[in-house]
């Protein structure tokens, strides 16, 4: 299954070994799951993941986020991003996501934040799900 994770799933990964979005990393470690990406949205996880906050928040230094960034690339396919569609979001922030999904010909967007995905994917026919639909679908 091809998926574009919004940066808050990644973020929520690394904040929690045992939530649905660590659950969700730990399905495409075993290849179960394949993510999409953009470099501009692969750019925004690392500028995310290293902010203080951040850091501070999920207790890893700068090189073993590096060493994170390096394995999570392994397991993406990148995305050439042919067709920008914007402005489709009330978001300016999720259009790299939106646009990584639809270029990517991904099977899901997951997120935590369906409702800032949902009119727009609705226009491409994309599914916008939580990590814990995610999981439940996989499952059955």
């Amino acid at each position: 299954m091809r998926v574009v994770l919004d940066t808050d799933v990644i973020v929520t990964a690394l904040r929690s070994l045992d939530g649905g979005s660590n659950a969700v990393l730990r399905e495409v470690a075993h290849e179960r799951l394949t993510p999409l990406v953009t470099p501009a949205l692969f750019l925004e996880y690392e500028a995310v993941l290293k902010r203080p906050e951040q850091r501070l928040a999920h207790g890893l230094g700068l090189k073993d986020i590096d060493r994170f960034l390096a394995a999570f690339a392994s397991t993406c396919t990148a995305v050439e991003v042919s067709f920008q569609w914007r402005p489709q979001l009330t978001d300016a922030n999720d259009e790299m996501v939106l646009e990584a999904a639809i270029n990517g010909r991904a099977d899901a967007l997951v997120t935590h934040n369906i409702r800032d995905f949902a009119r727009g994917a609705e226009r491409f026919g994309l599914r916008v799900m939580q990590p814990g639909m995610l999981l439940k679908e996989l499952r059955s």
